[in-house]
């Protein structure tokens, strides 16, 4: 027997090991892949994902939550962002739960400032409603008016802040528009969001119905529905304090955010992820740093592959050279 024919089976299991290293190899890449949070439920991506419904509070519009808007949609969200009429809780809460039953399929309701306390009546008794989020919001309870929370707690200059104008409502009667001054606007508002900004906030804003803090609120929805919270730590519309012992009554889910009262406009990543939280989004949070879904598992995979090919051809190399010693008649290494 010469030595390449005594070599050439050896040569073959070598070859056989490098292969079934490789394929282990693979299947642990892919193994340790995440996989996307609607594939490993076994459903379609956008059927998956409930509605966000975005509602904005006293002296802003719908357009303080376009950052939000922006990195939900990213995520695969289909986002809805009605027009809070300011006119009062009773109104205001009856506008919004007719807005929500034109919704099919599950929600998640957020709301800013005074629109914690429309989103908590407006959600009462609405099944699709699975989730709330306050965001450095009003959370009152049953039978609460917001003029007696607001004062619960130091550390809120909203009053002092307010401009009344006398206005007109639709049934004749008399009553008051409140608007934040323009010259404490950016302190007492948004002290985190540049000044031209928050002069564009300020000149824009809309006024709420001096009314609307008198009114009790006749339903808390977080009562009964899973809630989230954000909890701006230099807010000077809702005091501080007051945020975190509404979110500590209602066992929210809750965070800390070194944010003025505009938390959506100042941390919009912030504000999206807690909402996808909200929404039992199992996806990383929003970052540079980390790509998620699809593009992991094709980079773990192209991974995987080159792998495969550097063993193949670590293993190929290694037979040529041995072939050509056993050629040569100096080949003997098993």
């Amino acid at each position: 027997m010469t030595v390449s024919t005594f070599l050439a089976p050896r040569r073959r299991i070598r070859g056989r090991r490098a292969q079934a290293l490789a394929a282990a190899l693979t299947t642990a890449a892919l193994a340790a892949a995440p996989v996307p949070a609607a594939a490993a439920d076994g459903g379609d991506p956008a059927g998956a994902k409930p509605t966000v419904v975005l509602v904005h509070g006293a002296f802003a519009d719908a357009s303080g939550w376009n950052g939000v808007v922006e990195r939900l949609k990213r995520h695969g969200y289909q986002v809805t962002v009605p027009a809070n009429p300011l006119r009062g809780l009773a109104g205001d809460s009856a506008y919004l739960a007719d807005v929500l039953k034109t919704i099919k399929g599950p929600i998640v309701l957020a709301g800013h400032s005074y629109g914690g306390a429309v989103i908590g009546d407006a959600a009462a008794g609405n099944p699709n409603v699975k989730s709330l989020v306050y965001v450095s919001a009003f959370m009152p309870d049953k039978g609460e008016r917001l003029a007696d929370l607001g004062t619960k707690f130091a550390g809120s200059d909203l009053n002092t802040a307010l401009k009344p104008v006398p206005s007109l409502g639709s049934d004749g009667k008399e009553g008051t528009d409140l608007y934040i001054r323009s010259e404490k606007f950016h302190d007492v508002f948004a002290a985190d969001v540049p000044s031209d900004t928050a002069a564009a906030l300020a000149a824009a804003q809309h006024p709420i119905s001096g009314a609307a803090f008198m009114e009790k609120a006749t339903a808390a929805a977080w009562r009964t529905i899973p809630s989230w919270a954000l909890v701006a730590t230099r807010d000077k519309a809702i005091a501080p304090d007051l945020e975190r012992f509404e979110a500590k009554r209602a066992t929210s889910h809750t965070v800390e955010v070194d944010s003025s009262h505009a938390a959506m406009i100042s941390h919009p990543d912030v504000v999206a992820d807690l909402i996808r939280q909200a929404a039992g989004d199992r996806t990383p949070p929003d970052s540079p740093m980390a790509p998620t879904g699809t593009s992991t598992v094709v980079l773990a995979s192209l991974g995987a592959l080159a792998g495969v090919s550097i063993l193949t051809g670590a293993g190929l190399v290694a037979a040529a050279r041995r072939r050509r010693a056993t050629d040569s008649g100096t080949g003997t290494a098993l």
